[in-house]
C-alpha cells in the first residue's frame, strides 16, 4: 500500500487534487485545508490512506500522520464510508472534532456536511476516546521540572480553548476520580467529559 507520496500540488477542485511526483500524476482526496496548506509549495509530504474498493483503489492524503490515522479511526464508525470520513475533518479541524466528541458535542457535530442528529451521536459514542491528538509540549514546557504531568494537561485544556479557573477544576475533579496518574490522553478525556459538564 502506498503510505506517502512527496511531490508538488499541481491541481484541485473540491475535494480531488493532483500530486505530482517525479512526473506521474496521483489523484489524491484531501480536505480544503490540507489543499490551502499545499498551494504553491515546491514540495510536499502527503500522508496517505489507501483505500481499496472492487471497482477503485482511491487515495486519501493529509498533511500529518496524525490527520490520516484519526481518518481511519472515523472510518471504523458504522455508516461512514471514506467521503463521510474525509468530510468529518474537513467539517471540523482534528482538535475541534476531538473536542466535540469527548465533550458529546451533538450539536458541533451536526456541522458536519452530511452529519445530521444521529450520525453525530453515532459519532460522539463510537469515537470517545479513540482520536488521536498531538499535545505538542513547548521547549519552556518541557524544561519546567515541576509538576510535568500536570503542565501537559494544562497545556492540552488551554489549546483546547479553556482558561485557568476551568483547568484547575478538572485537575480538582480528576483527583478527587483517582485519575491523576492516569495516562495523559486518558486525563484529558476524562478532564473534557468534567467541563462539559459544568458547562452544561
Amino acid at each position: 500500500m502506498i503510505a506517502t507520496l512527496r511531490g508538488k500540488l499541481v491541481a484541485s477542485e473540491g475535494a480531488r487534487g493532483v500530486i505530482d511526483v517525479n512526473g506521474v500524476g496521483w489523484e489524491v482526496f484531501a480536505t480544503r485545508r490540507a489543499f490551502e496548506e499545499w498551494t504553491d509549495q515546491d514540495e510536499v509530504l502527503v500522508h496517505v490512506s489507501t483505500q481499496v474498493r472492487e471497482d477503485a483503489i482511491q487515495l486519501f492524503g493529509f498533511p500529518s500522520d496524525l490527520d490520516r490515522r484519526a481518518f481511519e479511526v472515523v472510518l471504523g464508525v458504522d455508516g461512514f464510508g471514506p467521503r463521510m470520513a474525509l468530510a468529518a475533518l474537513d467539517g471540523l479541524p482534528l482538535p475541534d472534532l476531538h473536542k466535540a466528541v469527548e465533550s458529546d458535542d451533538v450539536r458541533s457535530l451536526s456541522r458536519i456536511p452530511g452529519v445530521g442528529a444521529k450520525k453525530a451521536q453515532r459519532l460522539a459514542l463510537e469515537l470517545k476516546g479513540k482520536l488521536p491528538v498531538d499535545f505538542a509540549v513547548t521547549a519552556g514546557a518541557a524544561r519546567t521540572k515541576a509538576r510535568p504531568e500536570e503542565d501537559k494537561l494544562a497545556l492540552a485544556l488551554a489549546q483546547l480553548q479553556y482558561g485557568k479557573s476551568e483547568i484547575d477544576r478538572a485537575r480538582a475533579a480528576l483527583a478527587e476520580q483517582g485519575l491523576a496518574d492516569a495516562p495523559l490522553e486518558q486525563r484529558v478525556s476524562a478532564a473534557l467529559r468534567v467541563l462539559a459538564g459544568n458547562r452544561g
